[in-house]
């Protein structure tokens, strides 16, 4: 089976945007044609002079199979996935039970593979029942499927069996992703601390206990050497600590994720919990700052961070509300707001989007070019509309953008070559 995507704006991460047409056959691009007679293929789409990119690689999607399938299973994220043009869903460990075995892992992985219509990788508690106290089974893990091993929010407090994780996940060549914030200073918090927090009457957390977290988990690398992930950077001042460790060799990439990007502190506003996230939304100032930081690359990888609430989670007072969004559907409407906004272009986006959390897992995903799998999205980046919460296919539907104005609408989702999602 060939397919021959014609008259297109390709966005190569690698390689930058052009005008083009891309041939796939067997699941794969076989060549990226800018000039000259174009090949016979099995089937022919007109792009329209919209966009053709790599899928995305939405790294830390929470999935809450076993456990608060209400929330969201693996078939409704994969729906959600596919329209929001993510070809790749890595998932988090935060489940009820939590990823800790060899045999919860394959129960994920096998219905993953029943019910999703895009691909699912998952990653892997680091310590048993994410509580920072024994660890896991890092070796067995990896072998059933782990692509990676963290206790999400929850932050070791015993540094030396952080330690002692972080040494043995590097003789294994294990990936470690951590969540940055000194568990001391945040705990009860809901909100960044500063005039808005004291006006709301709202218990805060210090920008600093990022720093602090950041800097002790460096300390860390410096003594093991390990390969480590911080899932979200959100303040200013833990940046300058990422470059000097990125300057000093560690193996060290972070992420952030699209409401930290385009939403700031003030949109909690009078108490709106679908805005209550984990970090806390920051300063405007903040925001600017990473977003500068995703720009230049200091900042590796961009995703959802999407995380299933229900309504009865949701709909209480804002210290009691669950934290978190949902974001599988909304990640590229909303990155678009940062091209629109003049802070990065489409290939550097899709770097962040897809080149790099496939480069990060030792994933083939992620480019255009020839060989490459054929993961791809099609999509329309102008293309006005009023997001409606009830139309997202996620069970959950906890998403700040309720009634948002946002620009770029997915056109269609390939996964292998094989489309997932109706077209345009």
């Amino acid at each position: 089976m060939s397919t021959l995507f014609t008259n297109a704006r390709l966005i190569d991460p690698e390689a930058g945007e052009k005008r083009g047409a891309l041939l796939i056959e067997n699941g794969r691009v076989s060549a990226v044609i800018e000039s000259g007679e174009l090949p016979q293929a099995a089937e022919v789409i007109d792009c329209r002079g919209k966009c053709l990119a790599p899928g995305i690689v939405d790294l830390g999607v929470k999935v809450s199979e076993p456990g608060e399938r209400h929330k969201e299973s693996f078939a409704s994220a994969g729906r959600a996935a596919a329209a929001g043009g993510v070809t790749t869903i890595v998932t988090r460990p935060d489940t009820t039970p939590a990823i800790d075995t060899p045999e919860t892992l394959e129960f994920v992985v096998r219905r993953a593979r029943e019910d999703s219509p895009v691909r699912v990788l998952p990653m892997a508690a680091l310590t048993k029942g994410r509580d920072g106290r024994e660890m896991t089974e890092i070796g067995f893990l990896k072998d059933a499927g782990a692509v990676a091993f963290t206790d999400c929010d929850r932050v070791a407090t015993d540094t030396k069996v952080f330690s002692r994780a972080l040494s043995y996940a590097r003789s294994l060549d294990a990936l470690v992703m951590a969540h940055v914030q000194e568990p001391g200073l945040s705990r009860g918090a809901v909100v960044t601390s500063g005039k808005f927090a004291s006006l709301r009457g709202l218990p805060g957390v210090s920008p600093m206990a990022e720093r602090m977290a950041l800097d002790r988990d460096i300390a860390l690398l410096e003594m093991t050497g390990a390969r480590y992930h911080a899932d979200q950077i959100t303040t200013a001042r833990a940046l300058p600590a990422l470059e000097r460790a990125k300057r000093n060799g560690l193996d060290i990439t972070a992420g952030v994720s699209v409401h930290h990007l385009t939403l700031n502190e003030l949109d909690v506003a009078d108490y709106r919990s679908f805005f209550k996230l984990k970090p806390p939304l920051r300063s405007e100032e903040d925001r600017q700052a990473v977003g500068e930081a995703l720009a230049s690359g200091l900042i590796d990888i961009l995703c959802s961070m999407h995380t299933p609430q229900d309504e009865e989670s949701k709909r209480l007072p804002f210290e009691e509300a669950a934290s978190g969004a949902v974001g599988l559907e909304t990640l590229l409407p909303a990155s678009m707001r940062l091209v629109h906004g003049g802070v990065i272009d489409l290939p550097g986006l899709f770097r962040a989007l897809s080149l790099n959390p496939s480069k990060r897992l030792g994933l083939e995903t992620g480019r255009l070019s020839k060989g490459a799998p054929a993961d791809l999205v099609w999509f329309d980046p102008d293309a006005p509309f009023v997001l409606d919460r009830a139309t997202l296919r996620s069970k959950s539907r906890n998403t700040p953008f309720d009634g948002a104005r946002l620009e770029g609408k997915v056109l269609g989702t390939w996964i292998a070559g094989r489309s997932v999602t109706e077209t345009a």
